[in-house]
């Protein structure tokens, strides 16, 4: 569940206006939308493949 949240912040994080053929935008290269969205949404991705793969411990009872 987190790490779906994780990837939907991101991509979130990469959203904004762009730019258009009469004027340019230069907000499409900031920092938040070309490195920590991405970078976000990319250990979102790690987290859900570990998660897929991990098998959870066992737990043994004492009887």
């Amino acid at each position: 569940m987190a790490a779906g949240a994780m990837i939907i912040a991101g991509f979130l994080l990469m959203l904004g206006s762009s730019s258009t053929t009469e004027q340019f935008n230069p907000d499409i290269f900031s920092t938040r939308r070309i490195v920590i969205g991405p970078t976000i949404a990319f250990l979102g991705f790690i987290f859900m493949g570990a998660a897929i793969v991990w098998l959870p411990r066992k737990n043994k009872e004492i009887q």
